[in-house]
């Protein structure tokens, strides 16, 4: 999988790309990450790429040219794209759109500032629009690491494949309760039946302690 990001301020994003997840996918030639820093495509010596919002207001918007030619500069070097622009605009994140898109070959990633981004980007540039919640960040290089994390994880040999069917959201529910030595601490105690050695009992009790995935009513 190749992704691209489009970031004002790309240094945010840089160092979790030395972690697990990120490590493992790359040393296995399954993910290669490409940041293209918004200013190497602003619209003057400046490094203007933006501006105040027409009809007044507070803040400053992203330009729509600069974020217009970073996409194509990708799509010269990576060929065609699924663009995605991430904004509490847009649809809510959640594991099935990361199991979607972990299936795709080419990804970029467009991410807000400031007041948001010009709308002819949602229009005319995005394919999609995605926000991982319902309240406001100051840009959308956590949202960025949010949605590359949990797409991922999901590429083949990034994970043990049995571990993924136990986490949450997968069939539908969360993850059972987990604990680990010691067995006894401030007299609190682990789950006897976690201790018995019967798998079969263990994973009933695991199964009825998954609460189920809240849906929204028409999802």
């Amino acid at each position: 999988m190749n992704i691209n990001i489009i970031s004002l301020f790309p240094e945010v994003i840089e160092p979790y790309f030395k972690l697990l997840p990120y490590k493992k996918a790359m040393g296995k030639n399954a993910l290669d990450i490409n940041l293209y820093p918004l200013r190497n495509f602003a619209i003057d010596k400046h490094g203007t790429v933006d501006d105040k919002p027409y009809g007044g207001g507070k803040g400053m918007v992203l330009r729509v040219e600069p974020i217009y030619s970073a996409v194509e500069q990708i799509k010269k070097d990576h060929g065609e794209q699924k663009v995605i622009l991430l904004s509490p605009k847009g649809e809510l994140f959640n594991q099935n759109k990361a199991k979607e898109l972990s299936k795709l070959e080419n990804i970029t990633i467009i991410c807000g500032r400031y007041e948001g981004v010009d709308h002819r980007v949602h229009k005319y540039i995005a394919d999609e629009v995605i926000s991982i919640g319902e309240y406001i960040l100051s840009g959308g290089e956590i949202p960025a690491l949010v949605l590359i994390e949990s797409v991922v994880r999901l590429l083949p040999g990034v994970l043990d494949e049995e571990a993924k069917t136990k986490e949450s959201f997968e069939n539908d529910k969360k993850e059972h309760p987990q604990y680990t030595r010691p067995e006894k601490f401030r007299g609190w105690h682990a789950p006897e039946i976690l201790l018995s050695g019967h798998h079969k009992n263990i994973e009933e009790w695991r199964d009825n302690k998954s609460p189920a995935v809240e849906k929204k009513p028409g999802k």
